[in-house]
């Protein structure tokens, strides 16, 4: 009876480590999650700017050709 306690006791304490590392790793992915999202944001926002500034340098370029005619 006093064995059964002890097996118990240890399955109890092998849970609780496994679910603590489970939260834990579970924690860790939407960390990642979050950040490959704000990552993703700021490509975005900067492929936005670089084609905008491609645009105004067309935009230049071609006046400048046509200046210099």
């Amino acid at each position: 009876m006093a064995r059964e306690n002890v097996f118990r006791n240890a399955a109890v304490r092998v849970g609780s480590a496994v679910g603590s590392v489970d939260a834990k790793a579970h924690k860790a992915a939407r960390n990642a999650v979050k950040a490959a999202h704000a990552a993703r944001q700021e490509l975005v926002a900067l492929t936005k700017q670089v084609d905008a500034l491609k645009r105004q340098l067309m935009k230049s370029s071609k006046r400048l050709k046509t200046a210099l005619k």
